[in-house]
């Protein structure tokens, strides 16, 4: 019934009535031919110096969206000038009704109203590109491209300069990009890659430079060329940015805790620097990187037991992110697997691993440090013109102390040892891109020889691997793949909380294929994905799979969910990428997803099909639905035994407002429930988005989920006769969250921006239970034994729950009601290119409620409580090019 239900699904999503699938319109490559200027025109926004006129205006852009090949609304032209330093770039933006020009201003890489962009593929590989983008309003934006179009690095922040002017006939806009901040080989005469796009916003419309078919495959393989680039010498550049930085900190003191006074303040300097080692390669080096400016964290609270990823948002490691990716199952599909990370950066300065808390003041007080300091880090990378990228990376944290004062006497206890992380990843180009091979390497060694007290980690993390993406017909058809094989080695105590960890349990009594090593020191895996799929034309899929062996730990470096599974995914969808009827755009899909362990159990199998449309009026919806055929956990018990979860169907929808006007709302609701109503869950997300002036905007962002779920994991109990009792319960949480943004700009340069997220999650369990040992049974009441009302009691006192029967168990109480607040407030003015200034006040306040208070009433008393902590920061670098 399974195979069928796939089968119709992808039948009836290929015979949808509609445009055939038409193979993709090939258009003449376009050439822009450059000279050299011997004096470089002034960077005013206005191109009326006497250089400009050495070159010819290009135009005849074209609508890429939302009509394709037809003439755009408003043409577009720009020229191209260089010289032994920059590249000189100018446009020409008409527009027949300039008063409605939208010069809105945002953060840099915001992309706010009307914009023009330059994409750069200076080593004409084909598949990375530089990317210069200009607002109206004279805001910058820089990516760097990668994976032919497929990953945007809005993070990669080079030096250049930009103006605009409004004027009688639209807009123009003046570029001056360095040299320095482009990769290039040497040679007598260049060929360069180069594509512009611009957008119309009030128009909703976008139209580029060089032609391209919407249905094709590819960005920067389908580029225009940039010509006339004459005995170009690249420049070894050295970019120097030191920093100074004053911190102050305010939090309410805490009586009789000499770590607590209530005042902290701190000073402290740092210096990144990058070198271009050749041509092509460069190096980049951090010490002492302080990254007090970057935005928290949002909340989260998860009882899955699953560890919460976070994105990386610290400039050092984010800036050319891409060239150290390496996904271990990416897929169009989704799936929690394509979370996986062979590097997850965020590993690098986290929390110390061990944690030492005070006593609550009978004996002792700690100070312990929040984050592992980072050293220093150094990141080599570049591409020759061979063809070959190459990426490394090293970082290295501080062995890090808790200063313990018990009644005045002062101790030190390590809590960090000293660790080394490295990453290398190398890949090669064939075949003008459309294929490559790469390799990965990364390793984690840690200094803990006078340290028994961190037995229990790793001393040694290594994992490496391979990939490859093959591509042919026009780069419509791809074959995609990896494998990694990965070792941990340590004392028996670190190995043996491994295979009995979270992401492992080697322990559960129902895997015959898993058995527990209490002696080994090592434990080594694998891990692996094979995809093929076509993302040209109207009809477009995928299909693959991926695996974790059992022992597979990549969680040093990496980041990984689970190990021991096995995952199929398939993909398809049609699309009308052309106006028709109503829609600007339409797009159906379909999923298939199944997941197995190592032994072959069934875990998870389930069909969606979803629909996205962009309507004429601008508004957008789309929704879906998800029908969970099989369903079972080999972590719900926390090591127990795979515990079957009832069937289900899951659904969501969501609505989008006309995003081209000053005020903006977005609705999403998602909803989940287990077909013996075992489990349900709903999920509210509202977003509204005021463009108050050109200058200012404000967003707000409301959430509101409720969960509940008859089975939640509570505890496990020894018995006297060596069993195990896992008890359970109904779980009722409530989890309300907002979002506020600002942003004002004073001038391009000088930007104002808030964010504050008020969060809290409030839990209650009743209704407990003990698991009868049958977790395949087909009825929720064969797997579970609700415990008699009149058998549970509660003791006040100690916080406990006592079931009597036949052998008395007892339990903590596993309420909750956890409240947090975090904000910040960065004043940043670019007083000259690439160096900054920053004013920062952060505030944090963190608590854990009375679960019998309603969220409303717990959020409100805790966020504006005395308990907030206040960091106020001045930080100042200097960026210096040479």
């Amino acid at each position: 019934m399974r195979i069928t239900l796939l089968v119709l699904l992808a039948t009836l999503t290929a015979l949808l009535p509609a445009q055939d699938t038409t193979a993709a319109v090939k258009y003449p490559q376009k050439v822009y031919q450059t000279v050299r200027t011997a004096e470089p025109p002034l960077i005013d926004g206005s191109p009326t110096e006497v250089a400009w006129e050495l070159v010819e205006w290009s135009g005849d852009y074209i609508q890429y969206s939302p009509n394709p090949d037809n003439p755009p609304t408003q043409q577009t032209f720009l020229k191209i000038l260089y010289d032994d330093r920059n590249l000189y770039v100018a446009y020409r933006c008409l527009d027949s009704e300039p008063a409605k020009i939208e010069a809105r201003m945002g953060r840099r890489d915001q992309f706010p109203g009307d914009w023009v962009e330059l994409n750069i593929d200076s080593y004409h590989d084909k598949r990375t590109a530089f990317s210069f983008t200009v607002s109206a309003s004279g805001v910058k934006g820089d990516e760097f491209i990668s994976n032919d179009g497929n990953n945007w690095d809005s993070s990669w922040n080079p030096i250049w300069e930009t103006r605009t002017q409004i004027d009688s006939a639209g807009w123009t806009a003046e570029l001056r990009i360095p040299l320095s901040q482009l990769r290039f080989s040497a040679g007598a005469d260049q060929v360069w890659g180069i594509q512009s796009t611009r957008t119309d916003f009030r128009m909703d419309e976008r139209s580029i430079w060089q032609p391209r078919d919407r249905n094709a495959s590819g960005w920067v393989s389908r580029f225009g060329e940039l010509r006339g680039l004459k005995d170009l010498k690249p420049r070894r550049n050295v970019e120097l940015q030191p920093y100074v930085l004053a911190q102050h900190s305010t939090y309410p003191a805490e009586e009789g805790n000499p770590f607590v006074d209530g005042a902290d303040s701190r000073f402290s300097t740092g210096l990144d620097a990058r070198i271009g080692v050749t041509n092509d390669l460069t190096l980049d080096l951090t010490i002492n990187p302080d990254f007090g400016q970057v935005e928290a964290d949002p909340g989260a609270l998860n009882l899955d037991g699953y560890q919460i990823f976070f994105r990386e948002q610290r400039p050092f490691f984010v800036e050319g992110q891409n060239i150290f990716d390496f996904s271990l199952s990416s897929a169009e599909a989704g799936g929690s697997h394509t979370s996986d990370q062979l590097f997850y950066s965020r590993r690098i300065g986290s929390s110390p691993a061990r944690f030492i808390g005070s006593d609550g003041g009978r004996s002792y007080y700690v100070d312990q440090p929040d984050n592992t300091t980072i050293l220093g880090a150094a990141k080599f990378s570049g591409k020759t013109q061979s063809g070959l990228s190459v990426g490394l990376l090293q970082s290295t944290t501080q062995r890090e102390l808790a200063t313990i004062d018990d009644r005045g006497e002062r101790s030190e206890e390590v809590v960090e040892p000293l660790t080394n992380y490295q990453v290398g990843r190398i890949q090669q180009d064939f075949r003008g891109g459309d294929t490559y091979v790469g390799a990965i390497f990364t390793g984690v060694q840690r200094s803990m020889d006078d340290d028994p007290e961190l037995n229990f980690l790793h001393r040694r993390a290594y994992s490496g691997g391979a990939d490859f993406v093959h591509r042919w017909k026009d780069r419509a058809w791809y074959l995609a793949g990896n494998t990694v094989l990965s070792s941990v080695s340590g004392s028996q105590q670190a190995i043996l909380n491994t295979q009995t960890g979270f992401e492992h349990f080697f322990q559960r009594p129902d895997a015959e294929h898993l058995e527990v090593d209490s002696t080994a020191t090592s434990l080594n895996g694998s891990s692996g994905m094979l995809k093929v799929g076509n993302l040209a034309g109207n009809f477009i899929f995928e299909s693959g799979a991926t695996w974790r062996s059992p022992g597979f730990e990549i969680n040093d470096i990496g980041f990984m969910r689970n190990a021991d599974e096995i995952n199929y995914f398939g993909w398809a969808a049609r699309r009308w990428q052309e106006p028709f009827s109503i829609f600007r755009r339409f797009q159906i899909n379909g999923n298939y997803y199944a997941t197995f362990d190592f032994s072959g159990e069934s875990l998870y199998q389930g069909i969606n099909t979803n629909s996205h449309a962009n309507f004429t009026n601008f508004w957008r919806v789309g929704g879906g639905g998800t029908y969970l055929l099989q369903r079972a956990s080999k972590t719900d018990l926390r090591g127990g035994p795979v515990l079957r979860r009832s069937a289900g169907a899951e659904y969501f929808g969501y609505v989008s407002s006309d995003s081209r006007k000053k005020v903006v709302a977005f609705l999403n609701h998602y909803g989940y429930t287990a077909f013996d109503a075992s489990e349900r869950q709903s999920s509210y997300y509202v977003q509204a988005n005021w463009q108050a002036m050109d200058a200012l905007s404000l967003s707000l962002s409301p959430s509101y989920t409720r969960f509940q779920r008859a089975d939640q994991y509570v505890d496990q109990l020894e018995q006297a006769d060596g069993s195990t009792e896992y008890i359970v319960g109904l779980v009722d949480q409530r989890t309300l969250s907002a979002t506020l943004r600002l942003n004002y700009n004073l001038t391009p340069d000088l930007t104002l921006q808030y964010y504050g997220q008020p969060f809290v999650s409030r839990g209650t369990y009743t209704n407990f239970k003990r698991f009868t040992g049958r977790g395949q049974a087909p009825t929720f009441g064969d797997r579970f034994e609700v415990f008699a009302r009149e058998a549970v009691q509660f003791d006040t006192e100690v916080g406990r729950y006592r079931v009597d029967g036949d052998e008395v168990m007892e339990f903590g109480d596993p309420d909750f009601n956890f409240v947090q607040f975090r904000s910040n407030l960065v004043a940043r003015w670019e007083y000259r290119p690439g160096s900054e200034l920053f004013l920062v006040w952060s505030q944090g306040a963190t608590a854990n409620d009375d679960p019998a208070r309603g969220v409303v009433s717990s959020l409100g008393s805790n966020i504006f409580s005395e308990e907030t902590r206040n960091n106020f920061l001045i930080k100042m670098t200097y960026r210096w090019l040479r």
